[in-house]
């Protein structure tokens, strides 16, 4: 497992949820929404992390998240 987060970015609260009266999963990192998880998906997803640890629960959501980062997403920062 230590080859999984070298750079201890899963320590930090990166990932965060909320679940609806639904069922719904909305998963967040750094507060944006990335992923909604719904029905047979989000029961798995809430099966998978109940009674895990902070660490593991993050990983979690990284690996239900994949790989949303692709290098191209706007700053939201005015250029200079």
């Amino acid at each position: 497992m230590s080859n999984i987060d070298k750079r201890k970015r899963l320590d930090e609260e990166v990932f965060t949820y909320q679940t609806t009266k639904d069922n719904k999963v909305f998963i967040y990192w750094m507060g944006k929404q990335v992923k909604i998880l719904s029905g047979k998906a989000s029961l798995k997803f809430l099966k998978a992390i109940e009674g895990k640890d902070h660490h593991e629960t993050q990983l979690a959501m990284a690996k239900i998240t994949g790989n949303f980062k692709r290098g191209n997403e706007k700053d939201n920062k005015a250029k200079k």
